[in-house]
């Protein structure tokens, strides 16, 4: 059912890490952003003993990473959610914590390959963007009825993208003659809006215009705020979260977020830390890890991702600030 691009990123790395939250017999582990399925594979693979909770919002992802992991099928429980919902999905189940927990942000191969999802700036298609498609708002929406100021702070703030004043006056005058239904209309006016010697470098016009659409349609930003604090608080001792981010806004919240908990509010010239003061995770992976040759050629997906891993330390006594 999945075609060959449909390749994980960082997969070999992302197994090795979740692998000492794994290796206990009755592990569980949350692929939080599961779609085709190709990180649990891998892991349910690797630790025979651990269960998989996969959690999706897209129907179609859900479908196709069932049949994947059809020989796991007495090891998985695949639920329909948002990934901030895992609080919920974790006392449905009577849990109170679970070994691991995998983000793989971001758009997936599968939804972009499926012109009719409208995620692709390289194929004409309506402008929907949306990864459940129970939700109401599209990318159309957005376009046909935010305001200025608003369409500006959203190609701005989740697009990076420098000219995002001049293409939502574009589009508010373009939007005044007809609403905007299809992604080659939208295409078209980007190539106008951006100057010539800004088209020629930093990658297709449209990526950052239909990045920052996809992020306001979805409401990834908001969603990810409240997901990276239910993960740290559902994992018990020992128990790991590992995210790839593949742009910028949302690796900065992962590493704040990692930050925050991983950091001790004694002074650092103190020499011991009092009872009562001790940090309950300890940051895994050095930086933000990358993605390097030949993966990147193989899978350029794995170009601009960014890996973090956390653990929660065994309990000592100190305060829990998850």
């Amino acid at each position: 059912m999945t075609s060959p691009q449909h390749v994980p990123v960082l997969l070999d790395r992302v197994v090795e890490l979740m692998a000492p939250a794994l290796e206990t017999p009755g592990a569980i582990m949350v692929d939080a952003t599961l779609g085709l399925g190709g990180h649990s594979e891998a892991l349910l693979e690797a630790f025979p003993q651990a269960r998989l909770i996969g959690i999706d919002r897209d129907t179609d992802a859900l479908a196709r990473a069932g049949a994947r992991l059809a020989p796991y099928a007495d090891r998985t429980d695949l639920v329909h959610a948002v990934y901030d919902e895992l609080p919920r999905v974790l006392a449905e189940r009577n849990l109170d914590h679970v070994d691991a927990v995998l983000f793989d942000l971001g758009v997936s191969s599968m939804q972009l390959d499926m012109a009719e999802r409208g995620f692709a700036y390289a194929q004409d298609a309506p402008l929907d963007m949306r990864m459940n498609d129970q939700d109401p708002r599209t990318a159309a929406d957005v376009l046909n009825t935010y305001p200025l100021d608003e369409l500006t702070r959203i190609l701005r703030d989740y697009g990076e993208e420098r000219f995002a004043r001049r293409i939502a006056q574009h589009v508010v005058r373009e939007r005044e003659q007809a609403p905007f239904t299809t992604s080659g209309r939208l295409v078209s006016l980007l190539y106008d809006a951006i100057p010539a010697p800004a088209r020629r470098t930093g990658g297709h016009p449209a990526k950052r215009t239909f990045q920052a659409l996809r992020i306001e349609v979805n409401d990834e930003i908001n969603v990810l705020r409240r997901a990276i604090p239910a993960a740290l608080a559902a994992i018990g001792p020992g128990g790991r979260v590992v995210v790839e981010a593949y742009q910028s806004l949302e690796d900065r919240i992962v590493k704040q977020a990692f930050a925050e908990v991983s950091s001790s509010d004694v002074p650092p010239d103190m020499p011991f830390i009092p009872a009562g003061h001790e940090v309950d995770f300890r940051v895994v992976t050095r930086g933000a890890e990358k993605a390097v040759e030949p993966e990147i050629t193989s899978n350029p997906r794995a170009a601009s991702v960014r890996l973090r891993a956390i653990e929660r330390l065994q309990a000592r006594g100190g305060k829990d600030k998850a």
